[in-house]
């Protein structure tokens, strides 16, 4: 562990350590990405699979075959694959490195012409009986483990009932069916919230982006400028600007620490796993950006690979407010923010895909509306829409789609990015020039994901909202206002973790740690 001495500017220095790492983990990471196999046997199951030919098998190299075309992947950072959760895991976690591929998982009998079981219990496959509600619960209670096979969205024996309006009230609780608005009587009393999004780490590569985005001098009504929602994972992190971008009045919320593929890793995850990942990362943003656990109040899966329920069930075991990652179909008019208490009022899309399917009291979905093209395409993320060069264009988009909001039922117009999408100078311009009109706007305000869960709690008019105290950016009662200003100069910790297997750079105003903060390990200590 070291930290370097302030002789030159700290964002050069930061640029160079950055720029290691990104070396670092280019040259170690990349087995990550998935290229052609053409030496391996095809076989089309449906899952990953080791190479058949046992004398080649590894246990962290794995396979999928699509349409005769086999395409190899590997796991990072010293893990392992796992054949029957289909995941990459801990060394220690993986029993099955001899197994080629996971035999095809038996069916539980839920539907026969008799009756197998008695009232409150179903059948497995091989006939055994257990409690109904032991099916689809993450644990194997079928010695064939046939319980934990048939449990998508619309499969779950145990499938939470559709929204009761009448016992689902505000504050804590919402249904979102048809795009229904919290009660306010008229909808052009309603406020048209835009939120903006980004994910992924804070550092020298995009805090100059985003201080230009949330210039001082963009502001709201009430005078207090315009902030964003920030999804921030651990790896290549600069927790100075993370920090400051909180004390600045951003929201920060977790993101994971690793960021990890497979993207299916994180459908598949365990409850323990989840809150390795998201209540690890809690952890380190406030062990290192000075940020209190407490106000990081919401998370997003990587890759938008929600996590069954498990996921949902660490959040209320953890107390995280609200999950950003569930993607609605297209639908107008779009939908509001709605609570997990009752089953999703849309689809669960996506491939594989694994949304809840239980019930999840008080913890907010912040839905994700996709946007649409005028070439017929929707997209939830900007950098998932198709490419569009042309300025005037590109704006007509975001107009285009915020008016879809704004006409219809003003449920809150979600702006989702990566940085990488403003690497083109008429997208930048594109972006500034409508946020600029729809600032100009007397009824338009630009919110945080938390600012609209306490909007939904309490609904509150245009005529009131200027006073509205979530909003409000002089509150001396705020947290922010009670702790001491970012240092100006960092400490620029280079830093070994025995999990990853190599060198990491982390900068921080609080000391360097001992360790590499990771998933076994947040606080970075020696063990």
């Amino acid at each position: 562990m070291w930290a370097l001495c302030p002789v030159i500017s700290s964002s050069r220095i930061w640029s160079l350590f950055l720029l290691l790492a990104i070396w670092s983990f280019t040259a170690s990471e990349a087995r990550r990405f998935k290229r052609k196999a053409i030496d391996v046997e095809c076989q089309e199951i449906g899952k990953y699979y080791r190479n058949p030919d046992v004398s080649k098998q590894n246990c962290y190299t794995y396979y999928y075959c699509l349409g005769g075309t086999v395409f190899e992947y590997s796991c990072s950072g010293g893990l392992m694959f796992d054949i029957r959760q289909q995941i990459c895991n801990f060394e220690d976690q993986v029993k099955n490195c001899n197994t080629t591929a996971e035999a095809t998982s038996p069916r539980p009998r839920l539907n026969t012409i008799e009756p197998i079981c008695p009232p409150g219990q179903l059948a497995c496959n091989g006939g055994q009986c257990i409690d109904k509600g032991q099916f689809c619960d993450g644990n194997n209670d079928c010695g064939d483990y046939s319980d934990e096979v048939v449990c998508g969205f619309n499969e779950d024996p145990n499938l939470v009932a559709t929204c009761n309006k009448t016992a689902c009230q505000l504050p804590d609780c919402f249904c979102s069916t048809g795009g229904a608005t919290p009660p306010i009587r008229d909808v052009s009393t309603i406020p048209q919230m835009i939120v903006i999004t980004f994910d992924d780490a804070i550092n020298v590569q995009n805090i100059d982006l985003y201080n230009s985005i949330f210039s001082p001098n963009r502001t709201n009504k009430n005078g207090c400028p315009i902030r964003g929602t920030f999804f921030v994972s651990h790896e290549y992190s600069n927790y100075q600007y993370v920090e400051k971008m909180w004390k600045d009045g951003h929201e920060v919320a977790s993101h994971s620490i690793t960021h990890r593929q497979p993207e299916k890793w994180w459908s598949n995850a365990s409850k323990d796993e989840y809150t390795a990942e998201f209540e690890g990362q809690r952890s380190i943003l406030s062990q290192f950006a000075n940020i209190p656990m407490s106000e990081v109040k919401g998370l997003r899966v990587p890759f938008l690979r929600p996590g069954w329920n498990a996921q949902f069930d660490m959040m209320t075991e953890s107390g995280f407010l609200y999950d950003a990652s569930l993607v609605a179909p297209p639908s107008t008019p779009p939908l509001w923010p709605y609570t997990l208490d009752y089953r999703m009022p849309h689809k669960c899309i996506g491939y594989e895909q694994k949304c809840p399917t239980r019930s999840h009291p008080g913890v907010w979905e912040m839905v994700m509306n996709q946007l649409l093209t005028k070439s017929g395409y929707y997209c939830s993320m900007i950098d998932n829409c198709p490419e569009e060069t042309n300025q005037d264009r590109m704006k007509d988009f975001f107009m285009d789609n915020f008016k879809r909001f704004y006409e219809t039922n003003r449920a809150p117009f979600g702006l989702y990015f990566h940085t990488l999408w403003f690497d083109s100078k008429s997208h930048t311009e594109a972006f500034m020039k409508f946020i600029d009109e729809a600032l100009a706007m007397p009824d338009v305000w630009v919110v945080t994901e938390w600012q609209v869960v306490e909007w939904m709690r309490d609904p509150t008019s245009l005529q009131n909202i200027a006073q509205f105290k979530p909003w409000q950016c002089n509150d001396p009662t705020d947290i922010r206002k009670m702790v001491d200003p970012v240092c100006q100069i960092p400490n620029y910790c280079h830093l070994m973790s025995p999990e990853i297997k190599g060198d990491r750079y982390m900068a921080t105003c609080n000391a360097c740690p001992s360790q590499y903060p990771y998933l076994k390990n947040p606080s970075g200590q020696d063990v």
